[in-house]
């Protein structure tokens, strides 16, 4: 037994929130390594970065948030941490340097507005991403925020599902636009449609056993299951149990969801799936995902007449707390107080109508936060990094942006090229499905330990999924720029798949304009 399924085997993770008020009296080097661990599962994670100070995790399902939610987290962050929160990959928020003396009264606050930083760690299943924009696109195949709530409160604080053999990632999405890279989780619903009983239903195609971390991208699989919708939480419940009843316990490096499904085959476990459910399933239907990726950064019209959402680039993510609350007072004052956060660490304002919006962009935040931004901070992506993160060999946000920015000077045009930054093998930044993805390492150079990362090239996820290809390695991120500026012309996304593009590329042509075409400012509308 490895040292955390003993840890697991001896008590609950979440236990431990028993534990906080003494854990509060009593500092946090009183913290045993097996207490520290399972802080995990309620979202606390000490950083050797920072010693004596926890990072919190925020659950925040499918993206969507309130302006009191965002209030309360700027609080938090500026009364009790550093300052400053970062947007993730999983739609989630993290705020940093809490002293371990406030977190009860961090979790208070939390409560209040609910939100919750439970199982957002370790081996539980995270937060269940959706499309930020459901609800309001007209391409968009069905909505499937309700489904995510559901599944969220079907699994959440449920002790059947808070001891996996490792963490499990859930997407669940009726987005056609592949905003949230499905083939790199461990359980993703993409919206399909097929005929059942005569009838053509719509729901979702089931994908299982991607990855991203240790062992690289695997391209989650085709289960050959539809599912409607009102089966989704069902199946969903029935694939996690069989990879907590089957899964590796072993050797931590080798027991995602994807070890099982690669040992078992897609075919006997979609048979131990029909055995579990105790009922047959239907085979998988047409695919509804176009091959384009879209962000959702810009303003485009909703399906509701007369408004509009706007997407606001946070580059890399990071965000001061001042901006997140300035955010959630322009949803106020221009929209109904919602927000929504994007996979691509973004800012979703919507229903802000017609007569609104030009006020709205003349805001001192948009200058900051740019809805209309170019070049290749507008697709950058970063984890963390070694500033709080011990498993990171680099400091990735502050170089993404220098890198970036230089080779905009440098280069005549960079778009559509998206540039994913990770810190370590384990791929937070989603490295193996950007168009150039970078992963930090250390190397000896001239007898001086230096930051380098290895260059990859040509990933993407969505119909069309594509591991990308390591092309160099241990170059020095002094160098970047030069390296970059060389490479960048020659590996756009057009470029680097043109056979696998044409066709799709050609029916999208026909298309007729959509929402998903971004809205120009209202006075360069006018003035056309």
């Amino acid at each position: 037994m490895n040292k955390l399924e003993r840890i697991k085997a001896e008590k609950d993770g979440l236990e431990i929130r028993k534990d906080l008020e003494r854990f509060a009296r009593e500092g946090w080097e009183s913290i045993s390594e097996d207490d520290l661990e399972r802080l995990k599962w309620v979202g606390l994670f000490l950083r050797k970065p920072t010693p004596g100070f926890f990072m919190l995790r925020v659950r925040i399902p499918n993206g969507y948030t309130y302006s009191h939610q965002v209030k309360a987290l700027a609080d938090i962050a500026e009364e009790f941490g550093n300052g400053l929160l970062d947007i993730t990959t999983r739609q989630q928020v993290q705020v940093r340097h809490l002293k371990i003396d406030d977190v009860l009264e961090v979790f208070q606050r939390l409560e209040a507005v609910g939100l919750t930083s439970l199982q957002t760690g370790l081996d539980n299943i995270r937060n269940i991403m959706g499309c930020p924009v459901a609800g309001l696109q007209s391409q968009e195949i069905l909505d499937a925020s309700p489904l995510v709530r559901e599944m969220t409160e079907h699994f959440l604080g449920n002790t059947e599902f808070t001891n996996l053999p490792r963490k499990f990632n859930i997407v669940l999405t009726g987005c056609p636009h592949n905003c949230l890279e499905a083939e790199t989780q461990d359980l993703a619903f993409v919206p399909a449609t097929r005929e059942l009983n005569g009838k053509e239903v719509t729901g979702f195609n089931v994908l299982a056993g991607g990855k991203m971390g240790s062992g690289g991208y695997r391209i989650a699989s085709p289960l050959d299951v539809f599912v409607a919708p009102e089966e989704t939480v069902e199946v969903a419940s029935a694939v996690v149990a069989l990879y907590r009843d089957y899964g590796n316990r072993e050797l931590r490096t080798a027991n995602r969801f994807a070890f099982l499904l690669e040992d078992w085959g897609e075919a006997r476990f979609r048979k131990e799936l029909v055995k579990r459910l105790g009922r047959p399933l239907a085979s998988a239907g047409q695919d509804r995902r176009l091959v384009q990726k879209l962000d959702h950064v810009g303003i485009y019209r909703q399906k509701q007449p007369a408004f509009n959402y706007v997407g606001l680039k946070v580059v890399t993510g990071r965000i001061r707390a001042a901006q997140f609350r300035e955010a959630a007072l322009l949803s106020e004052r221009y929209g109904t107080g919602e927000l929504r956060l994007t996979p691509t660490q973004n800012i979703v304002l919507p229903h802000v109508h017609d007569k609104k919006l030009g006020d709205l962009l003349e805001e001192s935040l948009l200058k900051e936060l740019l809805y209309a931004p170019f070049g290749l901070t507008r697709h950058l992506v970063a984890c963390v990094g070694s500033d709080y993160c011990s498993l990171a060999a680099i400091e990735t946000k502050a170089r993404a942006v220098e890198v970036a920015q230089k080779l905009e000077a440098r280069l005549e045009s960079a778009e559509p090229l998206s540039i994913h930054w990770s810190g370590c093998p384990a791929g937070c930044g989603n490295h193996l499905v950007g168009d150039i993805g970078l992963l930090g390492k250390r190397i000896r150079l001239n007898g001086e330990v230096i930051e380098a990362v290895d260059i990859f090239v040509g990933g993407r996820a969505g119909p069309q999924p594509h591991p990308a290809t390591r092309i160099m390695e241990n170059v020095p991120c002094e160098r970047l720029p030069d390296v970059l500026q060389q490479l960048a012309p020659y590996h756009t996304r057009e470029k680097m798949h043109p056979v696998r593009d044409r066709k799709p590329r050609r029916a999208r042509a026909r298309m007729p304009e959509e929402e998903e075409t971004p809205r120009a400012p209202p006075s360069l509308r006018s003035s056309a």
